[in-house]
């Protein structure tokens, strides 16, 4: 795997997820994957983009996502580096990931294939 970097940007899309994912196919082309009501996700395997349709889980902002090999290692790494972990390892389809808050306070996630 490559070095860590950002490869996936995860979109609120609470309000209006539907008319979200639309938008985004009818304007740039863009298939999406459909995982459950309220998830989808591109998978091209550049820099995807998810739209988070769950209005318990997804944040007010766009969400970085940053590949890594080894999520453990990550998350004790931002720990000592004196980021605040939003939210601790946790699985989803395809991989597990974590979010943690930078000292501008910005949100952002780290994750692992499984």
């Amino acid at each position: 795997m490559a070095d860590p970097r950002i490869d996936y940007v995860e979109l609120p899309s609470a309000t209006a997820h539907e008319f979200t994912r639309a938008f985004y196919s009818k304007a740039f082309g863009w298939t999406f994957t459909d995982y459950g009501p309220d998830y989808s996700a591109t998978t091209t395997g550049d820099v995807d983009v998810g739209l988070n349709g769950q209005p318990d889980d997804s944040i007010s902002a766009p969400l970085p996502v940053i590949r890594v090999a080894d999520l453990e290692a990550v998350f004790d790494a931002v720990s000592k580096a004196g980021g605040v972990i939003a939210k601790p390892i946790f699985s989803f389809p395809g991989g597990r990931r974590f979010h943690f808050i930078d000292p501008s306070g910005s949100e952002l996630a780290v994750w692992s294939e499984l």
